[in-house]
C-alpha cells in the first residue's frame, strides 16, 4: 500500500463559495467574475456542457484526449444565486418517470440511507441531527417523521453495523469524528448519547465525512477531504490523513490509508454484488472552466489518484511543476470523468426492480453544482450505466435536471441519493431544503 501525504484544497459542495474563494491560494491566474448573462453565453464545446444543455436522457462521455491545457480560460468566480423555487416548478426526469415532493422545510438535508426494515435515515446537517422517515402515503410522502439522534457535529455519513438484517449500531460521520449509537431495527429515537469511535482531521474547507462498511463488516471506510485546493502536503502538516479514504477496524483501531491523492471523496459506497469500494470526487479548482474534471471511480487499495501534484493520470498541475516526477506513472485514471467543477457529492447503486431492467446495477450520483465556472454546470442527478456488468465504461447520462432557472439562478442543489423501499429514488436538496422522490410510472419512448 502506498502511503502518501498530500495538500489542502477548496472546491465545493461541502464548503461555501466564499471559503472556496479564500482557499484558492494556488491559482496562477486571477479569478474573474462572470460578466456575460449565463443565458447569453456562447455554447460550450462538447463534450463539456453547462446547465442550458442538461436534459434527462442526454448521454455524455469525457476522455483524457478531451482535456484542455491549464488556463485555456481564466478561472471564474460564479457562485450559485439561490432563489425560492417558483410555483409549479419541479425537477425534470426522463419520460416515464414522475417527480414529487417527498419532504420539505428541512435544515440542510444531506446524506440519506435505508435501514434494513425500510426506515429512511437522513443527516439533517444544519440542525446537527439525524431524522427518520417511515412508510409512504399514496401520494409519495412519508407517513411518519421523527428525530432519531441530536447534538451531533455537522453529521453527514450514516452506516449500519454490522451489515445485514440485524445491525446493532448506527455509525455517523461527524465533521471531526466517527460516532456511533446503539440501534435495534425499528427504533425511531435513540435513548443513548453518541459514542466517539475515532477522531478525524477537521477544520478548513471540506468538512463532510462519509462512512461505509465492507461487505463482511470487518472494515470501516471513512472519506476525508482535503483542507485546501492545491497546497503541497509536503509543507502543510494539517493535510495529514486528508484527501484520503481511510480504513479502520469497526472499533476505530488499526488506522490505514486505503487510497490517497483524492482531493475530496465526498461520497463512498460499496458495490453490493462485488464488494468493491466506489467514490465520487470533487477535484481541484483554479485551472480554467474545463479543468480539472470531477470523477466517479472504483477505488483500488493502495491506489494514488494524483492530488495535488497530478490529475487525470499523467497530467501535472502547473502550480506544482517539477514536483514528484516519480509519482507520474502511479496516478490512476478514474473510471468516469465528469464535468469539471460539478461538485459531485453522493453515489448509490440501484438494485431494485421498480425502474426498467436496464437500470439494475447502475449508479446514480448527485452533482451539487459549480462555482468556479463562467457558465454553471452540475445541479443535477446523473446515471452511470454499467450495462449489467461490474464496471463502468466511462459514459454518464443526465437523469434529474431543472434545478437551475433559464436565467442562471438556482433554486435547488442535489446532495444525497438512495433507493426507497418501494424502489423509487430519493434525492435530498439543500438548496430548497427538500427531498424529492422519482418514481417510474410507465414506459418512456
Amino acid at each position: 500500500m502506498i502511503h502518501l501525504r498530500r495538500a489542502p484544497h477548496p472546491h465545493c459542495l461541502s464548503c461555501t463559495a466564499l471559503s472556496c474563494l479564500l482557499l484558492l491560494s494556488g491559482a496562477a491566474a486571477p479569478l474573474r467574475a462572470a460578466s456575460t448573462p449565463e443565458s447569453a453565453a456562447a455554447p460550450p464545446l462538447p463534450p463539456f456542457t453547462d446547465f442550458r444543455y442538461e436534459s434527462p436522457g442526454n448521454v455524455r462521455k469525457i476522455t483524457l484526449s478531451d482535456l484542455p491545457e491549464p488556463y485555456a480560460t481564466n478561472p471564474a468566480a460564479n457562485p450559485a444565486k439561490l432563489v425560492p423555487r417558483p410555483p409549479g416548478v419541479l425537477p425534470r426526469a426522463p419520460a416515464g418517470f414522475k417527480v414529487n415532493l417527498f419532504a420539505e422545510n428541512l435544515d440542510e438535508p444531506r446524506v440519506i440511507r435505508v435501514a434494513p426494515n425500510g426506515d429512511l435515515f437522513l443527516a439533517e446537517t444544519g440542525a446537527g441531527q439525524v431524522r427518520v422517515y417511515r412508510g409512504m402515503t399514496a401520494d409519495g410522502r412519508p407517513k411518519l417523521s421523527t428525530v432519531f439522534a441530536t447534538h451531533l457535529n455537522r453529521p453527514y455519513g450514516i452506516a449500519f453495523y454490522p451489515r445485514g438484517a440485524h445491525p446493532q449500531w448506527i455509525y455517523i460521520g461527524d465533521t471531526d469524528a466517527v460516532v456511533r449509537v446503539p440501534y435495534q431495527v425499528g427504533e425511531l429515537q435513540t435513548k443513548w448519547p453518541a459514542q466517539r469511535v475515532v477522531d478525524l482531521p477537521s477544520g478548513r474547507a471540506h468538512w463532510t465525512r462519509d462512512v461505509a462498511f465492507s461487505l463482511d463488516s470487518r472494515t470501516m471506510f471513512v472519506a476525508v477531504g482535503s483542507g485546501s485546493n492545491v497546497d503541497d502536503p509536503d509543507t502543510h502538516g494539517a493535510e495529514r490523513d486528508r484527501a484520503d479514504i481511510l480504513a479502520f477496524d469497526p472499533d476505530g483501531a488499526h488506522l490505514r490509508i486505503y487510497a490517497s491523492g483524492i482531493r475530496n471523496p465526498s461520497g463512498i459506497a460499496i458495490d453490493p454484488t462485488t464488494g468493491k469500494l466506489w467514490t465520487t470526487v470533487n477535484e481541484r479548482d483554479g485551472l480554467g472552466d474545463n479543468l480539472v474534471p470531477d470523477y466517479i471511480t472504483s477505488v483500488r487499495e493502495g491506489g494514488f489518484y494524483g492530488w495535488p501534484w497530478w490529475y487525470m493520470g499523467p497530467h501535472q498541475d502547473p502550480r506544482h511543476a517539477g514536483k514528484h516526477p516519480e509519482l507520474k506513472d502511479l496516478v490512476i485514471t478514474p473510471d468516469v470523468i465528469l464535468q469539471p467543477h460539478n461538485a459531485s457529492l453522493q453515489i448509490t447503486f440501484y438494485e431494485d426492480a421498480r425502474f426498467p431492467e436496464e437500470y439494475r446495477g447502475d449508479l446514480f450520483a448527485t452533482e451539487h453544482g459549480s462555482w468556479n465556472k463562467a457558465t454553471r454546470t452540475g445541479y443535477e442527478v446523473i446515471r452511470i450505466p454499467r450495462h449489467h456488468t461490474p464496471e463502468a465504461s466511462g459514459e454518464y447520462e443526465d437523469f434529474l435536471t431543472g434545478f437551475v432557472l433559464p436565467d442562471g439562478q438556482v433554486w435547488g442543489r442535489p446532495v444525497g441519493v438512495a433507493a426507497a423501499p418501494d424502489g423509487s429514488l430519493l434525492v435530498t436538496d439543500d438548496g430548497s431544503n427538500s427531498i424529492w422522490r422519482v418514481d417510474y410510472t410507465g414506459a418512456g419512448p
